[in-house]
């Protein structure tokens, strides 16, 4: 294939369906935004949208939901992940944290410990049973939200897990809104809080 038929902005939007773009990639995120009006129209013609938030450092691609009427629906390209009990709890705690932590204005990238992680999880909790459990492996919920992109290892130490640091990358307020955040809340006393 000839170099000459590849988009110039072809390296981005390979990098976009690896997951997010983000600020501090600096060349993709460069050329991201010098190609962005290419890249809307190209995905667009291909039932894709790129969101840029420019505010918070990153960029994806999302597909909108089927029109159900259209003679040929399109297949999901991007499956929508189902994050385990714990998983969504730490999406809580974790975008919780990133609301506190832009009302401070003290920086740009929110860092927490594993054993900061564990402290906010457990608020949660009123048996005691159920708190140790879940605190007990806190490493699968972690490693599921490494894998989609809400956490990033920053600071790594094999001595002692509860003392390894993550950032928590903004995208989480794009895949958590408030409406949603709200919405998981109210299922989740549900959850701990059963009705008698």
């Amino acid at each position: 294939m000839s170099e000459r038929n590849i988009a110039p902005f072809a390296h981005v939007f390979l990098k976009l369906m690896q997951g997010p773009v983000y600020e501090e990639e600096r060349s993709y995120w460069k050329d991201l935004l010098s190609w962005q009006t290419e890249l809307h129209k190209y995905l667009q013609q291909t039932g894709l949208q790129l969101v840029i938030n420019e505010a918070d450092g990153f960029a994806r691609i999302v597909q909108p939901d089927n029109d159900e009427n259209s003679d040929r629906p399109l297949p999901r390209l991007m499956r929508k992940a189902r994050l385990t009990y714990e998983a969504t709890l730490l999406c809580i705690v974790l975008r919780e944290a990133l609301e506190e932590f832009d009302l401070k204005g003290t920086g740009t990238k929110l860092y927490l410990t594993q054993k900061e992680m564990k402290e906010r999880l457990t608020l949660f909790f009123k048996e005691r049973h159920n708190r140790s459990k879940l605190l007990k492996d806190l490493n699968k919920p972690i490693n599921s939200l490494l894998s989609v992109g809400i956490l990033r290892l920053t600071r790594e130490d094999v001595a002692n897990k509860e003392l390894q640091q993550y950032e928590v990358k903004r995208i989480i307020k794009a895949l958590v809104n408030n409406e949603k955040l709200e919405e998981i809340k109210t299922k989740l006393n549900l959850h701990v809080n059963p009705v008698q």
